[in-house]
């Protein structure tokens, strides 16, 4: 079975430009990667489960922020080893001071016997639109395109 991701975009306005709010994945793997290593928050669900429902809890999970609407759906967006990811854009304040994020724990060093705990994120970041492009993870780049098309599509013409 394909696994399915559900995530929030969030961005704010800020004079005539979006900033758009993006996560550091924690743990071992992820310590010492930058450019192309961030992503919006999210998370896994099952089939049975509602999927903006899902992007709201991992969103919540990941910043320590429960996401109001409304909620803009940008699509489902298949990433590069298969997993599909529902998205949606909100938009909203994030005041980074307050980011938290749940933990989980994994085998550290790998067969050393012994559990670590790690953030599930480690860090959130406000980013322009052409600053999170580099950022986010390469199968990611289409939701953020997606935000801009429809934020443009949404602008009046000068």
């Amino acid at each position: 079975m394909t696994k399915q991701s559900a995530g929030i975009l969030l961005f704010r306005r800020r004079r005539k430009t979006i900033d758009l709010l993006l996560v550091h994945p924690g743990g071992p793997y992820w310590a010492k990667k930058d450019d192309g290593a961030w992503s919006i928050p999210k998370g896994l669900f099952e089939e049975d489960e509602d999927a903006l429902a899902a992007g709201m809890r991992e969103f919540e999970e990941e910043t320590g922020l429960r996401p109001a609407g409304p909620f803009m759906e940008l699509g489902v967006f298949e990433q590069p080893g298969g997993k599909r990811v529902f998205a949606w854009a909100a938009e909203g304040e994030f005041d980074l001071a307050s980011f938290r994020s749940n933990a989980f724990s994994m085998e550290w060093p790998p067969r050393s016997g012994r559990m670590r705990s790690f953030p599930e994120a480690d860090r959130a970041d406000w980013f322009s639109p052409e600053n999170a492009l580099v950022k986010v993870t390469r199968g990611q780049r289409p939701i953020v395109d997606a935000l801009l098309a429809r934020l443009k599509s949404q602008s009046p013409e000068p």
